[in-house]
């Protein structure tokens, strides 16, 4: 969709103020309004879903930590439950994402026109296809790497320093944690140490991946 202002959707046949009737104006700010609130309510539910992995991680932490006994598999678990959180909160910011993209398209077109800009006078076809099919403007795999980068990643490397913390605690004072014999540290009953560290080792190596391919760009946002 073309730019506004001297951009290159500028054009002599731009639409101005003058080119709305009353109702449709109405409607339009209407709409403006519902979309705002709609951000605000989700901004809000993706701020519930990070307190929650918040709380969960300190809450796990400190009775892993709390006792020598208390089994380090404790912060496995975290990590599992902070995936659920990220999964959820990815989820709610797509949702988050089409009423956000329905406000950058009146943002970007409608109110300038309104202030006698002249913008591309097709632009409501933009915002008519977004209201007839709704999608989010941005994948399930972008949305997880989005919120792994802004919140995610620092709390999984809080509870991957807090779980090696955990495997050295578990041992004598003055023990160095060395590897390969650190390996046997992490055995989980049946399952041998090496294989729950290559477990995690490639469980992070996922997060860093989803976190460095996720675009970084919102639609309308260029130029």
């Amino acid at each position: 969709m073309p730019g506004v202002g001297g951009g290159p959707g500028a054009g002599l046949g731009g639409l101005t103020d003058v080119s709305y009737t009353t109702n449709a104006a109405n409607a339009l700010i209407h709409l403006y309004r519902a979309e705002v609130g709609k951000m605000t309510a989700y901004r809000q539910r993706l701020d519930m879903t990070t307190n929650w992995s918040v709380v969960t991680t300190a809450g796990l932490a400190s009775f892993a930590l709390g006792d020598v006994n208390n089994s380090h598999a404790t912060f496995l678990f975290s990590m599992f439950m902070n995936y659920f959180f990220l999964r959820l909160e990815a989820r709610r910011f797509r949702t988050f994402e089409i009423a956000h993209h329905r406000v950058r398209i009146m943002e970007r077109f409608f109110y300038p026109a309104m202030l006698g800009d002249r913008v591309d006078p097709d632009w409501h076809q933009l915002l008519l296809a977004e209201l007839s099919k709704p999608r989010s403007p941005m994948s399930r795999a972008d949305a997880l790497g989005w919120r792994l980068s802004r919140n995610y990643l620092w709390i999984y490397a809080a509870v991957l320093l807090a779980w090696l913390a955990k495997l050295d605690l578990s041992q004598p004072k003055g023990w160095m944690l060395t590897f390969p014999e650190a390996f046997a540290l992490a055995d989980i009953g049946n399952f041998p140490g090496w294989l729950v560290f290559l477990g995690v080792g490639l469980f992070y190596l996922h997060l860093v991946f989803l976190a460095a391919r996720a675009a970084q760009t919102y639609p309308l946002e260029e130029g």
